[in-house]
């Protein structure tokens, strides 16, 4: 199997080498930067498979950082951040980040997560390549193969998560999904992973999908899960 590459954006030098030593213990090759620019240069030269961003950090911070390398390329963005606010993560969700994990975090999590992250990748071209019906619900029109979607036939841009989670949602229209299977269904996460940041990671996506999709589209049930509506 071909060694996967991972980008470690950190300015922090213990915890960015004690993730690139994780990482290379589990197989991956590990390149690393230690500020917003020369994040940006290593990302369009060496074309990671996945990129572990810090928010803060010098030059420009990992929010910059992300919406550049998404224009560049698309790639999976696991972001790393020292706040647990709501508005610093649904920022980090809007310019293309796929997820986050708030400091401090065991490197147990953070290995979890990049792989679950690659997985999807893999899913997701496979998916590609069979060439699914399009699904409507009501006003929202989903490609799944050309991963591409509309809203009262406006396209809408939607990051890799985003669209896998409406996919889930749309494949069962108006049936309740609970956060327990969209973990596993959208984030490839095992049931072990039933901790309360999990099922924050599933509402923090919800309300940034809400965003673009409408809110209305998306009905909560409280303290269960999600439902797709059928809405013109």
């Amino acid at each position: 199997m071909t060694s996967r590459t991972a980008l470690v954006v950190e300015d922090e030098r213990t915890i960015n080498d004690a993730l690139a030593q994780r990482l290379r213990a589990e197989g991956y090759t590990v390149e690393q930067a230690f500020d917003g620019p020369s994040a940006v240069e290593l990302a369009r030269s060496l074309r990671p498979d996945v990129v572990l961003l810090d928010v803060m950090l010098p030059g420009f911070d990992g929010l910059e950082v992300c919406r550049r390398i998404q224009a560049d390329r698309p790639v999976p963005v696991l972001m790393l951040t020292a706040r647990d606010d709501e508005a610093d993560v649904l920022v980090g969700l809007g310019v293309g980040a796929d997820d986050y994990l708030t400091k401090p975090f065991s490197m147990r999590e953070v290995v979890a997560r990049v792989a679950a992250l690659l997985r999807r990748v893999e899913r997701a071209a496979a998916l590609a390549d069979e060439r699914p019906a399009v699904i409507r619900v009501g006003g929202v029109s989903i490609d799944p193969g050309a991963r591409r979607t509309t809203v009262a036939d406006e396209a809408v841009h939607l990051t890799p998560t985003e669209f896998d989670l409406l996919l889930s949602l749309a494949r069962e229209a108006g049936q309740v999904l609970t956060r327990e299977r969209l973990l596993r269904e959208v984030w490839d996460w095992g049931d072990s992973w039933g901790s309360a940041s999990a099922a924050r990671t599933v509402d923090s996506h919800v309300k940034a999908l809400r965003s673009k999709v409408g809110a209305a589209r998306i009905r909560t049930v409280h303290g269960v899960g999600y439902a797709l509506e059928d809405l013109p």
